[in-house]
Order: C-alpha cells, then structure tokens, then sequence
C-alpha cells in the first residue's frame, strides 16, 4: 500500500514537472487590436480625410449651437422690452434651430459611425494577415487580446510589433497605389 501510494506521489510529481516545463516552453503572446490599428499610419490617415470629409457639416453644427446661444442669450437680456409675439417668435427659432441641430448631428454621427465602421472591415483581414505572420515568425503558440486580460507583463505585448507591420503594409500600398 505504501508503495503504490509513493508510485502515485512519483507519478504526480513527474506528471507537474513535465507540465511546468511544457509551460515554460509554451510561447505566449498579448495583443491590443485596437491599439494596434488606431496608432497605424493608415487609421491616421483615415482620420484625417473623415476630419476633412465632415468638415463642413462641423462647423454648421458649430454654427447652429452659436446661433441658439445667441437667441437664448437675446431672451434674457430682452425679455422686459420684448412683445408677447416677438418672444413667441424667438422662443420657436430657437426650437426650430434645436430640432435642426438635433437631426444633423444624429446624422453626422452615424455616417461617422458607418465610415468607421467600414474601415474597421477592411482593417480587419489586414490586421488578422500581419499577426498570423508574426504568428508564424515568432512561433507563438498562444496570442490573447489584451482586453480580455487583467494584467500581462509588457514583455508578452507585441501590439508595437502589429502596428509596425501594419505600417510597413501601408507604406508598400502607397507605394504601389503611387507607382
């Protein structure tokens, strides 16, 4: 009885040395996929001509706010000298201006949210190619999103590494799309 007790002991202790060196071997990697394509060049890039995209429908939002300002602003200081009619008037271009602003920026914030969300598709597949090449480069045997984790040492992160590749990508696409 003893024996078998000592065998199953040695059994235990060889079975926890072979997974401790298994782990040891196991290659692990951490990866921050939003990170990774909002520091790349190319969202950069797409940032930028969204920016210059909606420019105009900015600064009529800008405009439409600094316009209901000013009216609120006129009630206030007017109100004593204004007639029944003439605050009636104000107080409905004020609604009228705060149903416009309202709509146009619902409307803007959802072609923004389409546009990225479509750039998002197409930097996925492209993202998925650079970490199944370093995948395969660096032998990893395990990589995890960043997010799901509570901590990891840096020294398992390769978002830098991702977005590196994703730039290198980039770069050789401007390259050929210019020449």
């Amino acid at each position: 009885m003893r024996f078998m007790t000592f065998a199953a002991a040695l059994a235990f202790a060889a079975a926890s040395a072979m997974a401790q060196d298994a782990a040891a071997q196991l290659k692990v990697a951490v990866l921050n996929t939003d990170f990774a394509i909002q520091q790349s060049e190319e969202f950069q890039s797409f940032r930028e001509t969204l920016r210059t995209e909606f420019a105009d429908e900015e600064t009529a939002l800008v405009q439409l706010n600094e316009d209901i300002a000013a009216l609120r602003q006129r009630v206030i200081d007017e109100r004593d000298v204004m007639s029944e009619a003439e605050l009636r008037e104000v107080q409905k271009e004020i609604e009228n201006k705060s149903l416009d602003l309202e709509f146009r920026d619902k409307k803007y914030r959802k072609d923004a949210n389409d546009r990225g969300a479509e750039f998002l598709q197409t930097m996925n597949p492209k993202l998925q190619a650079v970490v199944n090449d370093l995948i395969e480069i660096e032998r990893y045997d395990l990589v995890i999103p960043r997010q799901t984790l509570l901590f990891a040492n840096m020294k398992h992160d390769i978002t830098a590494k991702v977005t590196e590749k994703l730039n290198e990508r980039y770069a050789e696409q401007q390259a050929q799309a210019g020449g």
